[in-house]
């Protein structure tokens, strides 16, 4: 059954949307930010040595197809199956062929009440996600390399509109391709459901993200920076960026099972695998990506092989994709220290690659999640080698499977490209850390979030979640809780100045300081953990919101139960002295938890895909605004109270509605739930 038959796809109830969603910003979150999971344990765990341990400088294996084929075999099947995955798709590639194309599991299980369909690697599409980006990229450095486009020339001059900007630097191609343009995140219209309709000008154009950082100076992952890079290819090429890429791409490299088009055209609609949330659930549906350059790629495991060993210079198809010396450029760090500062001691990006390097071994590559699929692609330009792997279900949770592609790359290099005589990989602690380490260490101890955030309304509310604690530890070192790409703890040494690596590890951050105080620290090319402020820590608002909540909900269960208690005992009802400021607190109390609720209901919307109106967002924004004034009259109320002296009991319930409205009303301040800005 093909994955556009409806009877297959069962649409998804608001619950499993939110497991789903879920699921997939924790691995995206897993993958960019590191913030994923519960928060880390109290110390340190212990480092797997199958994986984070540097392997055997010799015993290298041969990468063939009978090794290959082998160690897949054995290693994916158990691997989907302790995780709930339906099915996946690989492809290995070196010295200049395809080594193996394997599938597993299915492309349908026939959840729907047909017959499954196991994985054909020849024959199944997967949706790759933001690998996806590759390709987006690979066509704007066509164009660089023809001259059309300047790398370092302000975007303005290929834009049709006016792209609004916080600094007076410019924008540039380099900027887009290395997530350093400096947007915070975007969620509205990421992901719709078949039928959706796409236009890629639209969505760059409407309410277009703020720039919360300065150009080429943060590494903040941005699904719209690179959609924007793809709408430039439009711009300049004079094609729709799906015509550019199928003419300059796809046709070129002969990658005839492949597309960015959405719905997929009929010759491709019938082979794409079923997405599932886990092995269990029923299909889900073809996933429409708002901004396709960013995401919206179906392609077979043969096809994203082709793609590999285009980009590690073999001669796929007529024409070469890129000449020799633009995939140089395009392979190695785009950006320095003139901009990051010492941010560039950490793993940077290409342009358009992730540098994933391990055992001393360059490795760049890129991963790809959408509600249902999750991928890697990792190339080895020196070794003429690479692996590709895409999931079709989340399984368990986002976080595990976001480790179990990490799991397979690194086993990969382990095993057929093991660390380099003489390169400092081992896990040997070290003896002498640099002069100043102590010091530097000290700078860095706080609570950090995610550089991929929303900085300009109340979508701040998501940075609550996925907090790392960072904490000195023996003098000089640093303990990450949890550390990133993970839900556990572990300690960094410096290993030169403003340089740390994890001990038992290959893991490496650069941490830089600003005038005495850490304003960032990179741990992987597009993504970096920025201070949280004391105001916004965990460790108040949380306590703050809860116990405000929890004093409304018993002020409000008390009113009942205070009238029917008066009627009871045949007590007189209370006086009509501040009768006015205690009506205006009550409904002050009622907006204030209205507006919670809200807000809680709006972000599981959000979280499952749903756009909220204008006014139903303004709703909840007049709610919390009245809630907030109702400090006025509760302290009105609680000043009159005292001056009546109406009982130590009446007094401290006042008192308590004033300080729980307080609460409420600084955390809609401090979160930025009044924002006029509502764009999400």
């Amino acid at each position: 059954m093909n994955a556009n038959d409806a009877p297959a796809h069962t649409p998804p109830t608001p619950g499993r949307r939110l497991r789903r969603l879920g699921a997939a910003l924790v691995t995206a979150l897993a993958v960019g930010a590191g913030v994923a999971g519960s928060g880390g344990t109290a110390a340190a765990q212990e480092p797997d040595p199958t994986i984070d341990a540097p392997a055997a400088a010799t015993g290298a294996t041969v990468l063939d197809a009978s090794d290959v084929n082998a160690w897949l075999d054995e290693r994916l099947p158990a691997a989907l199956r302790d995780n709930k995955i339906a099915g996946a798709t690989v492809a290995v590639v070196s010295n200049g062929e395809i080594v193996t194309t394997r599938g597993y599991g299915d492309a349908d299980t026939g959840a729907g009440g047909s017959s499954a369909v196991p994985v054909d690697p020849q024959e199944h599409l997967f949706r790759i996600g933001s690998v996806s980006k590759l390709i987006t990229a690979t066509a704007a450095m066509q164009l660089v390399e023809s001259g059309s486009i300047d790398l370092d020339a302000d975007i303005d001059t290929y834009l049709d509109y006016d792209l609004p900007r916080s600094f007076d630097e410019p924008i540039t191609m380099r900027h887009l391709l290395t997530h350093t343009a400096g947007f915070e995140e975007r969620i509205a219209g990421l992901i719709g459901e078949e039928g959706t309709q796409v236009d890629l000008r639209k969505a760059l154009v409407t309410d277009p993200p703020e720039q919360v950082y300065r150009p080429g100076t943060m590494p903040a992952y941005s699904n719209y920076g690179n959609s924007l890079a793809g709408y430039i290819v439009e711009r300049v090429s004079g094609l729709t960026f799906e015509e550019y890429v199928e003419e300059n791409i796809f046709d070129r490299l002969g990658m005839t099972s492949s597309s960015f088009r959405q719905p997929l055209p009929a010759d491709l609609a019938d082979r794409v695998s079923n997405g599932y949330d886990n092995v269990s659930s029923p299909a889900g549906y073809f996933e429409i990506i708002g901004t396709p350059p960013a995401g919206s790629m179906s392609a077979s495991a043969p096809d994203m092989a082709r793609f590999m060993l285009a980009h590690l210079g073999e001669p796929v198809g007529d024409t070469p994709m890129l000449d020799e010396s633009t995939l140089e450029l395009m392979h190695q760090p785009a950006l320095d220290e003139s901009t990051l500062g010492t941010l560039a001691g950490a793993p940077r990006m290409t342009l358009g690659f992730f540098d994933e390097s391990r055992n001393g071994r360059r490795i760049i590559g890129h991963g790809g999640d959408t509600q249902y699929f999750h991928s890697h692609l990792q190339i080895y330009p020196e070794e003429g080698a690479g692996l590709f792997v895409s999931l079709n279900s989340t399984g368990t949770s986002g976080l595990a499977v976001h480790e179990l592609r990490q799991n397979l790359t690194k086993a990969f290099a382990d095993r057929y490209f093991p660390a380099v005589p003489d390169t400092a990989v081992n896990d040997t602690p070290v003896n002498n850390s640099p002069a100043g380490s102590a010091e530097r260490a000290a700078l860095a101890a706080g609570t950090y979030g995610s550089s991929r955030a929303v900085e300009s309304n109340f979508m701040t509310l998501f940075g609550l979640v996925g907090r790392t604690t960072v904490s000195v530890q023996d003098g000089d070192r640093l303990l990450f809780e949890p550390r990133p790409l993970s839900d556990s703890a572990a300690v960094y040494e410096e290993i030169e100045p403003w340089v740390w690596r994890e001990v038992g590890g290959q893991n490496t951050v650069a941490i830089r300081a600003v005038d005495g105080k850490v304003d960032a620290i990179s741990f992987d090319s597009a993504f970096a953990l920025v201070p949280v402020e004391a105001a916004r820590s965990t460790y108040l608002a949380i306590p703050v919101i809860a116990a405000s909540v929890l004093v409304l909900l018993l002020t409000v269960l008390a009113w009942p139960i205070g009238a029917i208690g008066r009627r009871l005992l045949r007590r007189a009802p209370r006086d009509r002295a501040g009768r006015t400021a205690r009506i205006l607190s009550r409904v002050a109390v009622v907006s204030a938890l209205l507006a919670i609720g809200g807000w809680v209901g709006s972000i599981v919307l959000i979280m499952g895909m749903e756009n909220l109106s204008t006014v139903s967002l303004r709703n909840v924004q007049v709610a919390q605004l009245i809630g907030l004034l109702g400090v006025i009259p509760a302290a009105v109320r609680l000043a009159d109270d005292i001056r009546r002296r109406v009982g130590w009991s009446r007094i401290a319930g006042s008192a308590l509605v004033l300080l729980a409205l307080t609460g409420t009303g600084w955390f809609a301040v401090e979160f930025m739930l009044l924002s006029p800005n509502i764009s999400y």
